[in-house]
């Protein structure tokens, strides 16, 4: 039986904790031009960050205006590898099945996967201006019967047990329990199914959070994990990694970029060079298979 979008277990109000409602509040008020800007540029928005090796070229380009323009470019396309590193680990993946992107923002990584797999998909966010904001790109796409946004938590997304081929968080699981994160995907996945994240974590090695990991916390108002809690949290949730891979240093080009953007600058860029260069914050790929 092909699943179409519709077929759900249920369609639950959003419940929320005083912090889930504090950072519903944080993206339904985000208006940040590093997300929308870059955005812009092909109408795929993402909410996370860049890896590879970055064309510094940009910055020497004499007129302020095409600067401005080939920075940011440069900086979606390193935004848009990221994605699409993401993607190429959810596993074989065919045009009936559906996968779930979990704390999916404006939606940019599911239409990634849709355009790589044909796949149907849904996202799923705690922010109804974002999931109203995703659909409408959908719906210009003309993607809209495949791909669907969800106002809704991904820790009880009421979506079918067992419905979906693969699932992924893209830099939202500081935002959660990963215990309660990895058994709503375990109980989403079908046996065998692929979960992947891309997460900032910080570095048991080094010893207790650091300061900077400490001012991320505070800037993006989340709670950054050890890296060894996802390895504990995964076990605990039928989730079995099958390929860790570290991307600190490929994120450093994307950073070191940015941080000369004068017009999309936050003012945390310093923060995570310094974080991922001390050795106490760690950019990592997890691919897990649901067992």
């Amino acid at each position: 039986m092909t699943i179409t979008h519709a077929d759900t277990a249920r369609t639950p109000v959003p419940t929320q904790s005083t912090y889930q409602s504090r950072v519903a509040d944080y993206w339904n008020a985000e208006e940040n031009p590093v997300n929308l800007e870059l955005g812009k540029i092909d109408d795929l928005y993402h909410h996370h960050y860049g890896i590879g090796e970055a064309d510094r070229s940009v910055l020497n380009e004499p007129d302020p205006g095409r600067r401005r323009d080939r920075v940011t470019g440069e900086l979606h396309r390193l935004e848009h590898a990221q994605a699409e590193l993401l993607v190429s680990h959810l596993g074989d993946l065919s045009p009936t099945d559906r996968v779930f992107d979990a704390g999916c923002g404006r939606g940019g990584g599911s239409v990634v996967a849709h355009l790589r797999y044909g796949c149907h998909a849904d996202g799923a966010t705690i922010s109804a201006k974002q999931a109203d904001f995703a659909n409408g790109q959908a719906r210009k796409r003309g993607i809209d019967d495949k791909v669907r946004y969800h106002h809704r938590n991904m820790l009880d997304t009421g979506f079918t047990p067992g419905a979906y081929a693969a699932s992924w968080n893209n830099e939202s699981t500081m935002y959660v329990e990963l215990d309660l994160l990895f058994a709503e995907h375990a109980r989403l996945l079908r046996r065998g199914g692929r979960y992947v994240t891309i997460t900032g974590c910080y570095n048991d090695a080094y010893g207790r959070a650091s300061r900077e990991v400490s001012l991320i916390n505070a800037h993006y108002i989340c709670d950054i994990h050890p890296r060894s809690e996802y390895f504990r949290a995964m076990a605990r949730n039928r989730l079995v990694p099958v390929h860790v891979e570290d991307l600190t240093e490929a994120a450093l080009p994307y950073w070191e970029l940015r941080r000369e953007a004068d017009h999309l600058v936050t003012g945390i860029e310093d923060t995570f060079l310094t974080a991922y260069r001390n050795g106490s914050f760690q950019y990592l790929l997890i691919a897990a298979e649901r067992v």
